[in-house]
């Protein structure tokens, strides 16, 4: 998967430009805490940690100016594990604290560990605000399409028709589609990957790392107590009959030999077509860096809510967007009139202007 990052560039550069790098080389362990892992055997948050563990020492941002931020869920015990700064936070509210943190201390490297239920239920707006803002921060959703730590309550992305403690006679709500929210979002960078596709689950992760801005990457993650097999269809033995991978600049194939690609109809449309009877030069070339995401948008509409038999992963958006808190920062030192500002005594002027009055 191509990541487009130059050779002598390392990986955590661009996205995390102030973050001071380690002098010495890191490894795993320096990022293994000594807490006790305590997810359900089987958990694709084991997958997860462990990718993410081993993909921080190559990024070479030290332990001190990595923080994790989570909501509440089995995903949120994440910063429990990992040897950082880091903070179990508000249900719902991970966006909002990293907000915070991203927009305060542009030293420090911020990621957001949170759920399907967390994220897209109790927290969807502070999701989606934070992706419109396009705070520095990196969003990695587990999305399980249960409630797990609850205990098996159909969730925001769970399909209709779905059977659980809360819906006995079946789910009647619509699922969110978690790619299509954050492309709605304008989100700058949008990716889904899989748990058990370690190669992909890192180079997506170090992707997202070398760019500044939001990055929201949904990762569909088994949860083999109260929702086992859901992504069955994508990991199994005919996963390539279901899996279409995007890579920027590639045709989008997929099934045997890349025997089948996507192509766009006369009416605008994404359909799926035989590339022996079309021809590879009318499958649809993925643009990634693509400024209007319509088109990505589409190919996230690929995606079979129910039984997952046609799914894009891979990085569907990955376009350059001023960060807020950068932005921020800025205009906060215009206000403050610095030595590069042009308008010295700036903040005076907001304070003693002509908006204010004196109470005797």
């Amino acid at each position: 998967m191509s990541t487009d990052i130059s050779p002598d560039q390392k990986p955590g550069y661009r996205g995390l430009a102030n973050v001071p790098l380690a002098l010495e080389p890191l490894n795993r362990k320096d990022f293994t805490s000594d807490q006790e892992v305590r997810w359900c055997p089987g958990c694709g948050d084991y997958a997860i940690l462990a990718a993410f563990q081993g993909l921080m020492p190559e990024l070479g941002i030290t332990r001190e100016n990595t923080v994790i931020i989570s909501g509440i869920g089995c995903s949120s015990r994440f910063p429990y594990y990992v040897d950082s700064y880091g903070m179990h936070s508000i249900h719902g509210r991970a966006p909002a604290i990293a907000t915070g943190v991203a927009s305060s201390r542009p030293d420090l490297g911020v990621w957001v560990v949170t759920g399907d239920g967390d994220a897209l239920s109790i927290g969807g707006n502070h999701l989606i605000h934070a992706m419109r803002r396009n705070v520095n921060m990196t969003i990695m959703l587990f999305n399980n399409r249960i409630y797990g730590l609850t205990k098996g309550q159909y969730s925001p992305t769970s399909e209709i028709g779905k059977v659980t403690k809360s819906s006995p006679m079946g789910s009647l709500d619509t699922p969110f589609n978690p790619v299509s929210l954050a492309l709605g979002a304008e989100a700058a960078f949008v990716a889904r990957t899989i748990d058990s596709d370690r190669q992909h689950l890192t180079a997506v992760l170090k992707a997202a790392a070398s760019r500044r801005g939001t990055k929201l990457i949904e990762i569909y993650q088994n949860c083999p107590i109260f929702n086992d097999g859901a992504f069955d269809a994508i990991k199994g033995p005919e996963a390539d009959e279901a899996v279409i991978k995007l890579e920027h600049g590639q045709p989008i194939t997929f099934g045997t030999q890349g025997s089948r690609g996507v192509v766009i109809r006369p009416d605008g449309s994404l359909d799926i077509a035989e590339v022996a009877e079309v021809g590879i030069e009318n499958v649809l070339v993925h643009d990634a860096h693509r400024q209007d995401p319509g088109l990505a948008f589409q190919l996230s509409r690929l995606t079979d809510a129910g039984r997952l038999l046609r799914t894009p992963i891979g990085v569907f958006r990955d376009v350059e967007r001023p960060a807020y808190d950068d932005l921020a920062r800025e205009q906060l030192n215009l206000a403050r009139g610095d030595e590069s500002s042009d308008r010295d005594g700036a903040l005076q002027e907001l304070l003693f202007g002509k908006d204010t009055w004196t109470v005797r």
